[in-house]
């Protein structure tokens, strides 16, 4: 995924790493490069996502606000690097917190699909 020096255009995704081979309520995804992280954790804009799995793989997703329900996390459906399927569902972001230069967002814990 090409990065210009100053940041991703809006045609790119920022990485966020994920540190298991599929999503669950609780998980966490790290979000990397964004231009001003204190400000995103407080208060999160709507952003496109490449979340690179435990496994390498990796797939698009979006984080978006709804007034209603907060953020949420919609990820299309994929296949993990050992063949399983898993569907496509949006996640409820139940955290956002800053970590260093990185954010991390929190999974919810009611996926709709």
């Amino acid at each position: 995924m090409p990065q210009s020096s100053t940041g991703p255009t809006e045609a790119d995704a920022y990485l966020a790493v994920c540190g298991h081979t599929h999503l669950f309520p609780g998980a966490r995804c790290r979000v990397r490069g964004l231009p001003d992280p204190r400000a995103f954790a407080a208060a999160p804009w709507p952003i496109d996502l490449a979340l690179r799995f435990s496994d390498d793989v990796v797939t698009n997703a979006e984080l978006r606000l709804d007034d209603l329900a907060g953020a949420a996390l919609t990820v299309p459906a994929h296949t993990t690097g050992a063949g399983t399927p898993v569907d496509g569902r949006r996640w409820p972001i139940r955290e956002v917190l800053r970590v260093g230069d990185e954010v991390e967002l929190t999974l919810g814990s009611r996926p709709s699909a």
